[in-house]
């Protein structure tokens, strides 16, 4: 068995104990020679267990995007999803060139996955793909308290397994504990919690409530500290966070915070060809203040029109395009809206957006989540946009539709994991632009940048319960960054600013139309007809201006 073990950890995978257990009754040697093929064949295999030694026998030529494949394989062992991990199970046992295409299919839109999303590739391989990792498709029901409280449940466990993790959090206990002590037992002290109630005594100082599962506690930060009364100056009701201090009576001294935030080890991806990707958003077609010459230039431009021979080869080159949300200006969004719209018909709005996406070149993959404009309920996760507004776009194979938010793998291969790119249109971004002292000191809304950098620090994209409207999942919060994106894209407030915060490159889209009167009554000032174009080998980006001063 040992030597067994040692094969497999030499040749890159893991193997589980009851796929050991399958070698026994089975012909070891045919077997090692279909290891190595499928080695020879670069399938990069990552977990072998039992599951998978049948697809090995098989002779199945399918190839699939083997890390999300690993990847489902844990959500289905922590019991987060097990839809998508028996899918994949489904499908390795079919053969996609047999007369079973039809059934497979069928098993496909049981579980309402896409064949498409799932990253199937022939045995020649297509690394312009996308693969949907996460797009919420949980059916519309009646919601009770019950589904608020298991909502906030999991944000808060998750959370707190990731600030757990952190060495200077893992003696952290419990509150109920805490305030069990003896009143003489004093000391250091670290919990994890949830912001309650927050608030600023005469003195100056502030006075947060933490709350756990177990009860609720004071803490003090003095302004006698500015580094940690400037953190906490900053923190928002319902962010989790993990604290140390010292105990006085039944209150606790605060003299470190810390945050969920993202690794500082996360990998900056690069792929190994020049290959482009375009970021835009909130292209509001129907409004009279839609830039429509400026968005007409830029679909040219990606039919190589009007380039000079340099730029032709950057153009050719572009694989993804991503639209944020805010495709049309929609009806009835806010007062007087009807004041601005030259398209006063929300399906006629839809068909010229469909005009425009047509003409872009087959080549480029084109995702594509809706905004608080759109035909869409605004209670986040937004679902995807329904057939009856874009039919004729969901026959195109290079055409994705996503949720909002939702996490979409790109140009992944048999060598390289491919990049994440976390879709997120925004809607929780003027909150926080006006609640945060060091993001509205520092501009507000004009500082996407900055709102982007706090939201990954919380891992979470609407931490605050009044800072958006949502849809309390009792089983998931798709708002959470669960999973380190290597994008983070966004739109909604206008402005382009862009980030660069632990290798993650944070993207506020602009928008193609100009300052509405309602625009102005929000401190909205626009920046419209620019693109971010994104070169995948090396990261870096660029912004391309459309407007008729161009």
């Amino acid at each position: 068995m040992n030597e067994n073990i040692s094969y497999f950890l030499k040749r890159g995978f893991l193997v589980s104990p009851d796929f050991l257990d399958k070698l026994n009754s089975i012909d070891k040697s045919e077997f090692f020679k279909l290891i190595e093929e499928k080695i020879n064949n670069k399938e990069n295999l990552i977990l072998l267990n039992n599951d998978l030694s049948s697809n090995i026998f098989s002779g199945n030529k399918l190839t699939l995007n083997w890390l999300e494949f690993d990847n489902s394989r844990v959500l289905f062992e922590k019991n987060k999803n097990s839809e998508l991990y028996k899918t994949f199970l489904d499908i390795l046992s079919y053969d996609l060139d047999s007369n079973k295409k039809e059934e497979l299919n069928h098993l496909l839109e049981e579980v309402k996955i896409d064949e498409k999303n799932l990253g199937l590739a022939e045995e020649n391989g297509d690394e312009n793909n996308v693969i949907i990792l996460k797009s919420y498709n949980d059916e519309s029901k009646k919601r009770d308290i019950q589904d608020f409280v298991a909502y906030f449940k999991n944000r808060y466990e998750f959370l707190k397994e990731v600030l757990s993790n952190r060495k200077e959090l893992q003696n952290a206990i419990s509150i109920k504990r805490l305030l069990g002590r003896d009143k003489n037992e004093k000391g250091a002290v670290s919990l994890v919690g949830l912001i309650y109630d927050k608030n600023i005594t005469k003195n100056g100082n502030i006075i947060l409530k933490l709350e756990d599962k177990t009860s609720i506690i004071p803490l003090i930060i003095t302004k006698n500290n500015p580094e940690i009364f400037n953190l906490a100056n900053n923190l928002v009701l319902d962010e989790v966070i993990g604290i140390n201090g010292f105990c006085g009576d039944n209150v606790v001294f605060v003299n470190s915070i810390f945050f969920p935030d993202v690794p500082l080890t996360k990998e900056l991806k690069k792929c190994n060809e020049e290959v482009y990707c375009v970021f835009t958003s909130d292209l509001h077609i129907g409004s009279k203040l839609f830039l429509e010459e400026d968005f007409s230039r830029f679909i040219d431009w990606l039919n190589c029109k009007d380039c000079n021979d340099e730029e032709k080869k950057i153009v050719e080159k572009i694989n993804y395009l991503f639209i944020v949300g805010d495709l049309i200006d929609g009806i009835g969004i806010y007062p007087g809206q009807e004041e601005d719209l030259i398209i006063k018909d929300v399906y006629k709005q839809y068909e010229k957006f469909v005009y425009f996406i047509t003409k872009i070149p087959k080549r480029i993959k084109i995702i594509i989540c809706g905004g608080n404009h759109d035909a869409l309920r605004i209670s986040e996760p937004q679902p995807i946009l329904e057939k009856n507004y874009v039919g004729s776009l969901y026959e195109k194979d290079n055409i994705f539709f996503v949720t909002n938010p939702s996490l979409v793998n790109i140009q992944s291969s048999k060598d390289f994991s491919g990049f994440d790119v976390l879709m997120y249109h925004g809607y929780s971004f003027p909150y926080f632009a006006d609640l945060v002292d060091a993001i509205r000191m520092e501009g507000g809304q004009k500082r996407a940048d900055l709102i982007m950098k706090f939201l990954l620090q919380r891992r979470h994209l609407a931490p605050t319960h009044t800072s958006n409207l949502y849809i309390p999942d009792a089983n998931q919060d798709p708002l959470l960054i669960d999973k380190i994106p290597d994008f983070f894209i966004t739109g909604h407030i206008h402005r382009v600013n862009s980030i660069n915060y632990r290798n993650i490159t944070g993207l506020n889209c602009g928008c193609w139309v100009s300052q509405s009167e309602e625009q102005k009554k929000r401190g909205l000032v626009p920046d419209p007809s620019k693109i971010f174009l994104v070169n995948l080998q090396t990261r870096e980006v660029k912004i391309r201006d459309f407007s008729k001063n161009e």
